[in-house]
């Protein structure tokens, strides 16, 4: 008995772990999007990579997962790129890819 316990306690770890961890992608896979959109240029692939995930202390001082993904996207076409985000708890932290295009007026 005290087996079957343990054994549905392990898997409902493993279904909220697995839970979070599909939550964190769609919502890295939407930030990636946009930020490709915003700036002008193709997103690659539809999706996004799962590279890292480590523990984290949270701004309440409780220990959370920080996740880092990758996202590819080309400026013409025939190019390809890497972009990363970083995710604590569903925020960005961090955004390394496609920036949107500056305007800059040239005075003469």
């Amino acid at each position: 008995m005290p087996t079957l316990v343990l054994l549905m306690i392990l898997g409902a770890l493993a279904f909220g772990y697995w839970s979070a961890g599909r939550a964190a992608a769609e919502r890295a896979e939407a930030l990636g999007r946009n930020a490709c959109h915003a700036a002008g240029v193709q997103w690659l692939d539809q999706s996004v990579h799962e590279i890292r995930v480590r523990v984290c202390r949270r701004e309440n001082g409780w220990l959370g997962l920080e996740r880092t993904f990758r996202f590819d996207y080309s400026l013409n076409g025939d190019d390809r790129h890497s972009g990363r985000l970083v995710l604590r708890d569903g925020r960005l932290v961090s955004f390394t890819g496609p920036v949107t295009p500056r305007i800059v007026q040239l005075s003469g």
